[in-house]
């Protein structure tokens, strides 16, 4: 039977308990969490998926094709006949079939791991450095996000994670950063000279200030995100053939200036769309240098104490209070400027921490952790095909937070009514699904072990059927929290 230490190892640090977790964990719960911080080195698994590069190239291609179709659509006589409808229909399908293939894979890695604290860790990642796979084409390459710039760096130094994410093409096309142009700049100057207005797009940087690092309290001005905007111009995906980027390429070509258009799908610096002369961001100056000086700023953001409030913040309300204590904050905030940025000592303050400890129930599942944790507790698999669906059923369809801020991480987001019938009318249905074949009572040990009330055992026990004890202890308040 899981211990109540145990149960909180599992439950919350990790991605919920699976049968055997007792043995396997032994009596050193949070030495078993420690064990799995390890070095910041990539998934095994993330070898086998497709390269964010070579799907962004596929779609550019795509694109390609329907946007000839469609013009050919456009033409007047016979030319119509000629078009292929498959050539309009496949862009959409690439990306839904990407999207659906790694929002599988997410679950599919999150049920099965053997290292659930780093797997929770990873997904807390993942939603701070938020992307949405609702915007065209972030659902191609949301899931190879995580597989590329979250989980090398998760064990690693926060300003690594900081700029391996915000260089990742999910990133850069989600914020529009590609149709940033310094007025000052080569092209820039030269298309307002000509009556073609170009600017700044300010979402990159106001994001990067007010969600990734200084927190919307963080002291920065509107002036900091002009001048940061500017530091981040040049900051683009190359291959991009449609929208602005197609319009600065074709300008570019009539002023004879090199186009930077780089390897399509990866991460390039356009150094003729870079705001030239240096740059003021709180207080601090940074001269001119190309691509290197936003990273220069980025590296000056970890650092702030400000980033360090702001994302021990962030870790101690995901993985211990929905309001955080303050003391805990500041532990986690000191450790991480002790350690220049340094992840892992910073996890492991937080696991050695009492206050994660303390009350077992504190927090409450979102609809991904109770769907990943009630496969982990029934030792199965959702089919591949229905894991969207499903998702999507109770609420949180994989990987479209909506916005850059992320999924919330409280429990009055979750809590509804509506949203409480339909877990128990899914349990009920995978109750049925499961039948006799799982002994509930020692499953309810396994999973839950003292954590487990007294209502919730005798429910359990006094089911009329294996079915209805199955439903029974996925739809207990217990399992509802972690």
């Amino acid at each position: 039977m899981l211990t109540q230490a145990t149960a909180i190892a599992t439950n919350r640090f990790g991605t919920g308990a699976k049968p055997g977790d007792a043995e396997r964990i032994g009596n050193d719960p949070a030495g078993w969490l420690d064990a799995q911080i390890g070095p910041a080195t990539a998934q095994p698994a993330a070898a086998t998926r497709p390269k964010s590069a070579d799907v962004l190239s596929e779609i550019r291609e795509l694109r390609l094709v329907r946007q000839a179709a469609q013009a050919a659509q456009a033409r007047p006589g016979g030319q119509q006949a000629a078009v292929d409808p498959a050539a309009i229909r496949e862009f959409g399908q690439t990306i839904a079939e990407n999207y659906q293939a790694q929002a599988s894979s997410l679950y599919a890695t999150a049920i099965a791991t053997d290292a659930p604290f780093r797997e929770r860790l990873s997904l807390f990642w993942a939603n701070h450095f938020a992307v949405s796979a609702d915007k065209q084409p972030i659902g191609a390459i949301a899931g190879l996000y995580l597989d590329e710039a979250i989980r090398p760096n998760v064990a690693g130094n926060f300003r690594d994670l900081l700029r391996a994410s915000i260089q990742h093409p999910a990133m850069l096309l989600y914020l529009d950063n590609q149709t940033s142009i310094g007025p000052g700049s080569l092209l820039g100057s030269r298309a307002n000279q000509g009556n073609r207005r170009v600017g700044l797009n300010e979402n990159l940087a106001r994001e990067i200030l007010e969600l990734h690092t200084l927190g919307v309290d963080g002291g920065y001005t509107q002036d900091d995100v002009i001048e940061f905007s500017k530091a981040l111009t040049g900051w683009s995906v190359g291959g991009q053939d449609d929208g602005p980027a197609a319009r600065l390429g074709a300008m570019a070509g009539r002023l004879g200036i090199a186009g930077d258009t780089g390897a399509p799908g990866e991460f390039t610096f356009r150094g003729a769309v870079h705001e030239p002369g240096s740059k003021t961001i709180l207080g601090r100056r940074f001269g001119e240098d190309g691509v290197d000086e936003a990273e220069a700023v980025l590296d000056f953001l970890a650092g702030r104490e400000e980033t360090a409030h702001f994302l021990a913040t962030k870790l101690a309300r995901h993985f211990v209070a929905d309001v955080p204590p303050e003391n805990l904050v500041a532990k986690l905030a000191e450790t991480y400027l002790d350690n220049d940025g340094e992840l892992a000592p910073v996890y492991r303050a937080l696991i050695r921490a009492e206050h994660g400890w303390r009350e077992p129930l504190a927090k409450y599942k979102t609809p991904q952790d109770y769907l990943i944790s009630a496969f982990r507790a029934l030792d199965q698999a959702p089919p591949p095909n229905q894991v969207v669906a499903l998702a999507t059923q109770l609420g949180q369809r994989p990987m479209t937070p909506g916005s850059p801020a992320g999924w919330p991480d409280i429990a009055d987001h979750w809590t509804s009514g509506d949203a409480l019938l339909k877990r128990i009318e899914w349990s009920t249905t995978l109750g049925a699904t499961v039948g006799d074949r799982i002994d509930a009572v020692a499953r309810l040990d396994d999973v839950l072990g003292e954590v487990a009330g007294t209502a919730t055992r005798n429910g359990v026990r006094r089911a009329e059927s294996g079915a209805q004890a199955i439903a029974l202890l996925l739809a207990a308040p217990e399992f509802q929290r972690r």
